[in-house]
C-alpha cells in the first residue's frame, strides 16, 4: 500500500502593500523587484518641512483702476533684492478688497511670495478684467539648462520604486549633483504596449520611438563606486530589453524656486450673457521651469482653463487648500482642467472643484511621482485621472469624483493618441461613479479601497470597503520621516462607526450627527487654511507708492511704411526680405511636434507659450528681424482643432477638441452645437483673442519695421476637400446666422466641396451684410497701424464681382473714417486687369500682387481665369504650368510697374523667393534679397527700370544699378569726363565685392570682372 500524501496548500501571496504590526507599511515586490512607489516625495521640499511664512517687505494699497503695473512693480522691486540665507527675497502683501488686473502678473525670480488677507469674499480679490485669454499670474524661469554627456545605466533592470542604479563606468558625479535619468521609448517597447497604432490601419496617431521618453529629475544623495543613489524613486522600470537607461547631469541656472502665492481670491470677468464665454482669462496660475514652490489657500472663480497648471518643467510644488467654482467656458478639450500637472513630485492636497472637466489630472509623460490627496470633484463634465500618455507613479488618495469617473487606462486615439495614460499608479480610498484601473504591459496600476462601478484588469483590493491607513501618502510620509505628520495632513474627520449593529449609545450619537449635513471638503478647506495664521500686517513696511514704480516701457515707432513713387519703403528705404506664411492646420503640443513648428500668430495652446504653442509675439518678431523675415502673411485656418486633421467630414460626438487650436475670426455664440462639438459661431461677433493677437503683432511691426500681409479671406475652406468646409464658421450648421448654404452639404463624390460660387454670391442679403461687416472688421482692427497690407484672400481665384464688392466696401470704410490703408490687388490676371482698367476701382488700389499667374520661361502666360470655382492647385493640375525665369519675372513686374507707376508691384508667384533681383531690377517692391547696404536701398527707392534689353535701374541719369549677368553693359547718356564710384555687389550675399573710382568713358561699355553674376552700382 502506498503512503497517503496530504496536499499542501500554497501560501497566499502577500499583497503588494499591507500594514504590519505597529502600523508599519510593508511592501511585497514582484518577481522583478517592482514595488509600489513611495509617493511621499511630492510637494514643496519633498514634504520634508512645512511651507514657511515669509515676512512682507512691500505692500500694494488698494486704488482705483488697473492694478497690474503697481503689483508688477512690487514684484520687480523684490526681484532686485538679495536672497536671504533661506532663499527668499520677501513677500508682497495685498490689502482687503478688489485689485482689477487688466494685464498679467509675472514672477521670473526666485524667493518671491504674493499674499492676500483671505480666500473668502471679504479678503483680497484679484479680478482679471477685459477680454484677453491670458494667464493671470505666470510664474516661470528660463529654459536654459545645460546637460552633460549621457552615461549608460549598467543594470539590466532597475525596478519601479528604486532609488539607486549602476552606471557602466566611473563618472565625475558627486553628492548633491542634479541629474536626469532618461528612460527611452523604443520600438520594441511600443510594440509590446500595442501603441504603434490604435485601429483603422492608420499610424498617424500611433506612438513613435523617442516620443514618449521619461526623464526623472533627481539629486544624487550618495555614491558607491559606480552605483549612485538619488533622492526619490523612479516610477517606470528601466529595462535593457527596451533600451535601458541613461543618466545626464545638468545645471539649470534660471530655474526659479521658493515662490509662493497664497491667501486670496482669484476671479475673472466674463460676458454675463454667455455662460460659455471664452473671451476672458483662462488660467489663474501657471508655473514653468520652477521647483520648490507653493500655491495655497486660494479660491478660484470663473476661469476658462485651469486654476493651477503645473507644466512639465515643474518639480516639488505644493497646491493645497484651494477651491475652484463656476468655471466659464465651452465644455470640451483644454477647458476646465482645474488642477493639472505634467511635472513631477507635485502635490495637490485638500483641493475642491465643481463643474470642471478634468478636475484632477496628469499630463503628457509626467515622470512622477505626483499625488492628489484629499480632493473632491463635484459634478464634472469628464473624468479625473491620467489624461495623456504614460503618466508614471500617480497617486489618487482619498479622492472623490461625484458624478463622473476616475481613470487609469488606455485612451487609444483619444487625447490625440494618448494611448496608455497611467503606469504604476494608485487609487487609495477613492470613490467615483466609475473607477477604471487597467494594467498596461510592462507595468501595473493598483486600486485599494475603491467605492465605485469598476472596470479594468489592474490590481484590486478591498473594493467597496474603506481601508487603513486612511491616507497612503501620509502613512508613507510619516514612515519615511519617522515623525507625526498630522498637522501637514489635516485630514477631514471621517465617521468612525459603520457597524450594522451599533450599540444604543452609538446609535443615539450617530442619530444626533445625522440631524445636520455632513461637512463637505470645501468647508473643511476653509478651516484647514485658517490654521496657517498668515501674517498679513502691513505695519512697518513700505508701500509700492513710497518705494516707486518700475520704469515705463517706451515704445518707439519705426518710420511709417508707405508707397512713394510706386515703391514700398520706410523713410525712403526700400523694404526687402522674406515673407513667411502661417500654418493652415496640423501640429501637436508635445516633444517632437514642436521641434519643426512654424510660427503662427493666432495659434492658441491654453497656458503654454513658446515655439509651436502660443507664440510669444515679441520673441517671434525679434526672431524675424534676426532671420531677415520682413513680414508675416496671415490667413485664418482650415479648421480650429486637430481632430479634423483626419480630413473626415463627420459630426463630432463631443467637444473633446485637440490642441493646438488655430483660432478663427468669429466668436462662439454659446448656443447650440457646431460640428466640432462646441457651440455655434455668431458671424456678427468677432473673436477678441484672434483680433487682439493680430493687433499686437501689427503694433510690434510698427515698432520694429516689419509688416503684416492680412488676407481677409481663405478660399481653401470652400473648395477642394470637403473636410475644409465641415467646421467652417460660415457653414449653415456651424452658426446661428442663417447663412442659407445647403444642408446637408452637397459633397461631390461624398468627398469634395464646391461652395465658392455660393460664398461669393453677394445677392443673398444675409450673406452680403455679413461680408460687409466682416470686411469692415478687417480694416477697423488696424485703423491706427501703418504696417498692414490688406489683400482679398489666400488662394483667391474668385470672380470679378466679389473683388469689386470688396474694393467698394473698403472704399466706403476709408471715406467714412478718413483713414487710408494699404490695399493690394492679389487676384487672377483677368480679374486684376479688369479692376485696373476701371478707374473708379483702380483708384483705391495701392499695390498689385502678382500671385495667381506668371509668365513661363518661354514667355507664354500661365493665367487661370477667376470665378471658375477651382482652387489654384486644381487649375495647375489642368493647365500644367511650366516654370518661370529671371527674364520673365522681370518682364511681368516691369510691365505693371510701367503701366501703373504710382502703384507698388510685388511678386508672390512661382519661385518668388528665387527671383528677388529680377523683382528689384523691374522696379518691384518687397523683393527677397540678402542684406544690402542701407544707402543702396535708399538709392534704388528713387530709381525706375530703364528701357532696353539690359537690367538697369536709373535715377534721372545720376545714378545707375545694373544687374550684370553676361556680355557687355552700357550706360547711355553717361558723362564721359565725370569720375564715378563703381560698387560691385555680390547678388548672392549682398556683400561689396569691389569698390573703385572710374572715369565715365570707361563705363560706356564695360564687363563684370568675374564670371559669376554681379550687381554694378554706379554713382557720382
Amino acid at each position: 500500500m502506498g503512503t497517503a500524501v496530504m496536499a499542501q496548500k500554497k501560501p497566499k501571496p502577500l499583497p503588494p502593500i499591507s500594514v504590519a504590526a505597529g502600523g508599519f507599511l510593508q511592501y511585497a515586490p514582484d518577481s522583478l523587484g517592482n514595488q509600489i512607489p513611495d509617493f511621499s516625495y511630492c510637494g514643496y521640499a519633498a514634504s520634508e518641512k512645512k511651507i514657511p511664512s515669509i515676512t512682507a517687505l512691500v505692500y500694494v494699497p488698494i486704488a482705483k483702476g488697473d492694478a497690474t503695473f503697481r503689483i508688477q512693480s512690487a514684484i520687480d522691486y523684490l526681484s532686485r533684492q538679495p536672497l536671504d540665507n533661506k532663499g527668499f527675497r520677501g513677500a508682497i502683501q495685498l490689502e482687503k478688497g478688489t485689485y482689477a488686473i487688466a494685464g498679467q502678473l509675472k514672477i521670473t525670480s526666485s524667493g518671491i511670495v504674493i499674499r492676500g488677507v483671505g480666500m473668502d469674499q471679504g479678503g483680497t480679490r484679484l479680478l482679471a478684467t477685459g477680454v484677453d485669454r491670458r494667464t493671470l499670474i505666470r510664474v516661470y524661469g528660463k529654459e536654459n539648462k545645460i546637460q552633460s554627456k549621457p552615461i549608460t545605466v549598467a543594470d539590466n533592470y532597475v525596478p519601479v520604486g528604486a532609488k539607486q542604479l549602476t552606471l557602466v563606468a566611473g563618472s565625475n558625479y558627486k553628492v548633491g549633483d542634479k541629474i536626469f535619468i532618461h528612460r527611452p521609448s523604443t520600438q520594441d517597447w511600443l510594440e509590446t504596449l500595442g501603441t504603434l497604432h490604435f485601429g483603422g490601419g492608420l499610424t498617424t496617431l500611433g506612438w513613435k520611438p523617442g516620443e514618449r521618453d521619461l526623464y526623472f529629475d533627481r539629486t544624487i544623495t550618495a555614491i558607491n563606486q559606480n552605483k549612485i543613489f538619488f533622492d526619490a524613486p523612479i516610477t517606470t522600470a528601466i529595462d535593457s530589453k527596451y533600451g535601458g537607461g541613461f543618466v545626464m547631469g545638468y545645471q539649470w541656472e534660471s530655474r526659479i524656486n521658493q515662490v509662493g502665492i497664497e491667501n486670496l481670491v482669484m476671479d475673472s470677468e466674463y460676458d454675463l450673457s454667455n455662460p460659455k464665454d471664452e473671451a476672458h482669462s483662462w488660467m489663474a496660475i501657471t508655473m514653468e521651469n520652477v521647483e520648490d514652490a507653493w500655491v495655497r489657500a486660494i479660491s478660484f472663480q470663473h476661469f476658462a482653463g485651469s486654476a493651477v497648471n503645473l507644466l512639465e518643467s515643474t518639480k516639488r510644488i505644493t497646491v493645497e487648500d484651494c477651491i475652484s467654482k463656476d468655471p466659464i467656458s465651452e465644455i470640451g478639450g483644454q477647458r476646465r482642467y482645474t488642477f493639472i500637472t505634467a511635472g513631477q513630485q507635485n502635490l495637490f492636497q485638500r483641493c475642491f472643484a465643481i463643474n470642471g472637466y478634468h478636475d484632477f489630472a496628469t499630463g503628457f509623460c509626467a515622470a512622477g511621482p505626483n499625488a492628489f490627496v484629499q480632493c473632491n470633484s463635484n459634478m464634472p463634465y469628464n473624468f479625473s485621472g491620467a489624461i495623456d500618455s504614460w503618466a508614471s507613479g500617480v497617486l489618487f488618495d482619498i479622492v472623490n469624483v461625484d458624478g463622473n469617473a476616475l481613470r487609469f487606462g488606455n485612451r487609444g486615439q483619444d487625447g490625440q493618441g494618448a494611448g496608455w495614460a497611467a503606469a504604476n499608479s494608485m487609487f487609495w480610498n477613492c470613490s467615483a461613479a466609475r473607477i477604471d484601473c487597467y494594467k498596461p504591459p510592462t507595468a501595473q496600476n493598483w486600486a485599494f479601497g475603491s467605492w465605485s462601478q469598476f472596470a479594468g484588469d489592474g490590481y484590486w483590493d478591498a473594493s467597496n470597503n474603506s481601508i487603513s491607513p486612511r491616507s497612503l501618502y501620509y502613512a508613507q510620509l510619516a514612515q519615511r520621516l519617522n515623525s507625526n505628520v498630522d498637522d501637514q495632513a489635516r485630514l477631514m474627520k471621517a465617521l468612525t462607526e459603520a457597524s450594522s449593529s451599533p450599540s444604543v449609545a452609538v446609535a443615539m450619537a450617530l442619530t444626533a450627527e445625522a440631524s445636520k449635513p455632513q461637512m463637505q471638503l470645501d468647508e473643511w478647506i476653509l478651516i484647514a487654511a485658517s490654521k496657517n495664521n498668515f501674517n498679513t500686517s502691513t505695519k512697518g513696511i513700505k508701500s509700492i507708492d513710497q518705494i516707486g514704480f518700475s520704469p515705463m516701457i517706451t515704445r518707439v515707432l519705426a518710420p511709417t511704411l508707405t508707397i512713394t513713387n510706386g515703391v514700398i519703403n520706410r523713410n525712403q528705404q526700400l523694404q526687402i526680405g522674406r515673407r513667411q506664411g502661417v500654418p493652415w492646420w496640423n501640429g501637436g503640443i508635445q516633444g517632437k511636434d514642436l521641434l519643426n513648428a512654424q510660427p503662427a500668430i493666432t495659434r492658441w495652446v491654453p497656458g503654454r507659450t513658446g515655439k509651436g504653442l502660443t507664440d510669444d509675439l515679441d520673441v517671434l518678431t525679434d526672431s524675424m528681424l534676426k532671420n531677415r523675415i520682413i513680414g508675416m502673411e496671415q490667413n485664418y485656418a482650415l479648421w480650429y482643432e486637430r481632430r479634423r486633421d483626419d480630413h473626415e467630414r463627420i459630426r463630432r460626438m463631443d467637444g473633446e477638441v485637440w490642441a493646438p487650436f488655430y483660432e478663427l475670426p468669429f466668436a462662439r455664440s454659446g448656443k447650440e452645437t457646431a460640428w466640432d462639438g462646441l457651440s455655434k459661431y455668431d458671424l456678427t461677433k468677432y473673436n477678441p483673442w484672434y483680433w487682439g493677437r493680430l493687433k499686437t503683432y501689427a503694433n510690434l511691426a510698427d515698432e520694429k519695421g516689419l509688416l503684416l500681409v492680412h488676407q481677409n479671406y481663405f478660399q481653401h475652406n470652400i473648395i477642394e476637400a470637403g473636410a475644409h468646409y465641415a467646421d467652417f464658421p460660415w457653414r449653415t450648421a456651424n452658426n446661428i446666422n442663417q447663412t442659407g448654404f445647403p444642408e446637408p452639404v452637397p459633397y461631390a463624390g461624398d468627398k469634395r466641396i464646391f461652395m465658392a460660387e455660393q460664398f461669393y454670391d453677394i445677392s443673398n442679403p444675409v450673406r452680403r451684410a455679413l461680408h460687409v461687416k466682416y470686411i469692415r472688421q478687417c480694416l477697423e482692427n488696424f485703423k491706427d497701424n501703418h504696417s498692414v497690407i490688406q489683400l482679398t484672400g489666400e488662394e483667391f481665384t474668385g470672380p470679378y464681382h466679389f473683388v469689386k464688392f470688396w474694393i467698394e466696401t473698403v472704399a466706403a470704410w476709408e471715406k467714412e473714417k478718413g483713414i487710408k490703408q494699404l490695399i493690394g490687388l492679389s487676384v487672377t490676371k483677368d480679374v486684376q486687369d479688369s479692376i485696373l482698367a476701371n478707374p473708379s476701382l483702380a483708384q483705391w488700389i495701392d499695390l498689385i500682387d502678382i500671385r495667381y499667374w506668371h509668365l513661363q520661361a518661354d514667355g507664354s502666360v500661365y493665367a487661370p481665369q477667376g470665378g471658375q470655382n477651382l482652387a489654384p492647385r486644381q487649375h495647375a493640375r489642368l493647365l500644367k504650368p511650366k516654370k518661370t525665369s529671371f527674364e520673365q519675372v522681370y518682364q511681368a513686374v516691369k510691365s505693371y510697374r510701367q503701366n501703373y507707376p504710382t502703384k507698388a508691384v510685388i511678386y508672390s508667384s512661382d519661385s518668388f523667393d528665387q527671383f528677388g533681383w529680377a523683382v528689384l531690377m523691374a522696379g518691384g517692391s518687397l523683393p527677397v534679397l540678402p542684406e544690402l547696404p542701407a544707402n543702396f536701398l535708399k538709392a534704388v527707392t528713387n530709381m525706375k527700370p530703364a528701357d532696353g534689353k539690359q537690367y538697369v535701374l536709373s535715377n534721372q541719369n545720376k545714378e545707375w544699378v545694373i544687374y550684370c549677368n553676361q556680355g557687355e553693359h552700357t550706360i547711355p547718356q553717361i558723362d564721359p569726363n565725370q569720375i564715378y564710384q563703381l560698387v560691385w555687389i555680390d547678388p548672392k550675399n549682398g556683400s561689396i565685392f569691389k569698390e573703385i573710382q572710374v572715369l565715365g568713358a570707361a563705363l560706356e561699355k564695360f564687363e563684370k570682372p568675374v564670371s559669376n553674376d554681379l550687381v554694378a552700382w554706379i554713382k557720382k
